[in-house]
């Protein structure tokens, strides 16, 4: 079959360009008047046909249309013309080969083939979704009021319950050597460095003690927010 008019395949039914189509037929009006007068012959937009702008090299825009197969056919057959019998003929031949056993088993084929690749998509961004959100889903589980201060010891024990073989001394010694604790021998041993304050992943409770020579004793503890929480949990799973 030679091809008259091009066809396209992309949408769900056939189409074609109602300007080509007015071009091959041959038709002397403007295509916008005749175009305007084939729609008016009981034809829906977004059924039978579609409207598209187009952008022009010279700035402008033109209307186009793309029109079904059926609704070419019928257009052809109200030219009453031989431009028209010949390409009434050409979408008839086309609508029997689109029909025949073979095309319908091929579409079908497409069709499965687009649903497959979009389950396949959908899948791989759920993987991701769901590997971005592991870690935090995991500290949603583990600590279920972030917005208290817990100590550096129950911090050890929240890693240990999620697979982070760790213990107390080994996460002080990991914070001290990572620059969140100060390693420095002294008072100040133990206690937030610049850095983790600034990010606000401790804060240092004070106690007072009473000696029993009557003097004031002020203990000072490192605690991790809410916040050092999940920054410790995420930066270790990750």
């Amino acid at each position: 079959m030679n091809d008259l008019i091009k066809i396209n395949y992309e949408a769900e039914q056939p189409t074609v360009s109602a300007r080509d189509l007015h071009g091959g037929l041959e038709i002397k009006s403007k295509y916008a008047d005749w175009f305007k007068n084939m729609a008016a012959y009981g034809f829906t937009e977004n059924v039978d046909y579609f409207t598209v702008s187009k952008n022009l090299e010279n700035g402008g825009r033109t209307i186009e249309h793309d029109i079904s197969v059926d609704m070419a056919k019928q257009i052809c057959m109200i030219q009453r013309s031989e431009k028209g019998r010949q390409y009434r003929q050409y979408f008839l031949d086309l609508e029997k080969a689109w029909n025949t056993p073979e095309q319908i088993f091929a579409r079908a084929l497409k069709m499965a083939d687009k649903e497959i690749e979009k389950l396949r998509t959908n899948n791989v961004a759920l993987i991701q979704e769901n590997q971005r959100m592991r870690p935090k889903e995991i500290f949603a589980d583990a600590v279920s009021t972030s917005h208290t201060s817990i100590l550096i010891g129950d911090l050890a024990k929240l890693l240990k319950q999620n697979g982070i073989e760790t213990g107390q001394k080994r996460l002080f010694t990991w914070m001290r050597e990572n620059g969140y604790l100060i390693k420095r021998k002294g008072a100040d041993w133990n206690m937030p460095s610049q850095k983790s304050m600034e990010l606000e992943l401790f804060e240092v409770k004070e106690s007072t003690v009473n000696n029993p020579d009557g003097s004031v004793r002020i203990n000072r503890t490192t605690k991790v927010t809410g916040k050092g929480q999940q920054y410790f949990i995420n930066k270790f799973l990750r």
